[in-house]
């Protein structure tokens, strides 16, 4: 079947709308592609492995449904590299031109799609471990409770299932794919119609909800974490996991707006204005969200106390942050002023300061002070 130049016969993946396409096979070299998508998986395929060891070695319920969250967007990089980039390299190797080859636009769909599927994914796994993370620090006692393996994974197909209901959408009718230039790859038609502008600006708006739930909930979680440090220094080598897990989760959610908000806002522009692409900033919004995929697997690749600890050994990172140094702060400033007072106590254990106060009378008279050394204790 060949296809028609006629726009009303031509499929619409390749017809001639507002959105701009021309076939490029020179516009770019296979070695950037290959090189891109090749380091992404070598990346992703590390962080696995690095993911599984340390759920077989963890004892915390909360670190491991933590984990579990991360081998599922670990997963979601991973395969996300490996279709696209199987698309793109084999456009530059083979030169194929998708217009005459698949004129019934079931390539171009399948590309679009995973476009879409594999966008929407880590944004929304990033929002729902930020929730359950957010759930587990605030209110512990529910979450051990409620929380379990198999509720997990749930969550995690969940994620999935709706973006790929989503990337699902323009099938039904609800918007659709075009291809894109250079040839290599399809993504969101950009026309005045309803149903198109509609669904690139679903798109945008799921991923800036994400990406804003994100911002949100680790913010408060942080704030959390800081009362229970700065005030219940007992229960501190109890939540040194909880401080490594939000040191983690925040690093992915900078990467994550960092990297997808340009493209984003670019798309919610761009349906308001109900214009077509422009393919210069379209193509370099694109690249530099897949820098995501990238990025991800080596916040739990080097950002582990294990590594920590082998980069700095001298450091207690068994008390992870500078946020548990302000108990030692505070015990010395509690030192100094009983030693200032011309206290004789000599003890490595500080007291509490409400205890302090109730001390009995001594029978000795009052001499004259006598000057204190600041090494006293």
């Amino acid at each position: 079947m060949s296809i028609m130049t006629d726009s009303n016969h031509t499929a619409s993946c390749y017809a001639n709308t507002s959105t701009p396409y021309s076939y490029s096979p020179g516009i770019n070299k296979v070695d950037y592609s290959a090189t891109f998508s090749t380091l992404g998986l070598i990346s992703n395929l590390i962080a696995f492995i690095v993911l599984i060891k340390s759920f077989k070695q963890t004892k915390n319920h909360s670190r491991s449904f933590f984990l579990i969250f991360l081998g599922g967007l670990v997963v979601t990089d991973f395969m996300g590299l490996l279709v696209t980039g199987s698309f793109v390299i084999s456009f530059y190797v083979t030169r194929v031109d998708w217009s005459k080859s698949d004129p019934a636009c079931h390539f171009c769909n399948f590309m679009g799609m995973s476009m879409v599927f594999y966008g929407l994914s880590p944004l929304l796994l990033g929002a729902t471990m930020a929730t359950q993370r957010f759930i587990g620090i605030n209110h512990p006692f529910a979450s051990s409770s409620k929380m379990t393996k198999r509720r997990t994974t749930s969550m995690m197909l969940m994620v999935w299932f709706i973006a790929g209901s989503i990337s699902l959408l323009p099938l039904v009718g609800f918007g659709s794919y075009h291809i894109q230039t250079p040839g290599s790859w399809c993504f969101l038609n950009m026309t005045p119609k309803t149903s198109d502008w509609g669904f690139a600006l679903l798109f945008s708006l799921v991923g800036l909800i994400s990406i804003a739930t994100s911002i949100l909930l680790n913010t408060v979680s942080v704030v959390t974490l800081l009362k229970v440090y700065c005030g219940a220094e007992r229960r501190q080598r109890s939540r040194d996991h909880e401080a490594e897990m939000m040191l983690q989760l925040i690093l992915i959610m900078t990467i994550a707006t960092v990297c997808w908000c340009p493209l984003l806002v670019f798309i919610a522009q761009t349906a308001f204005a109900r214009t077509g692409f422009e393919v210069k900033y379209l193509l370099l919004c694109i690249r530099f969200a897949t820098w995501n995929q990238i990025l991800d697997p080596w916040v739990y690749i080097l950002f582990r106390r294990s590594v920590l600890r082998r980069v700095n050994p001298r450091s207690d990172w068994s008390r992870t942050s500078i946020i548990s140094s302000s108990s030692t702060i505070r015990d010395n400033v509690h030192r100094f002023a009983r030693s200032s007072l011309g206290s004789n106590l000599r003890t490595d254990v500080p007291e509490d300061p409400e205890k302090s106060n109730v001390m009995p009378p001594s029978p000795i008279t009052p001499s004259s002070p006598s000057p204190c050394l600041i090494g006293s204790e």
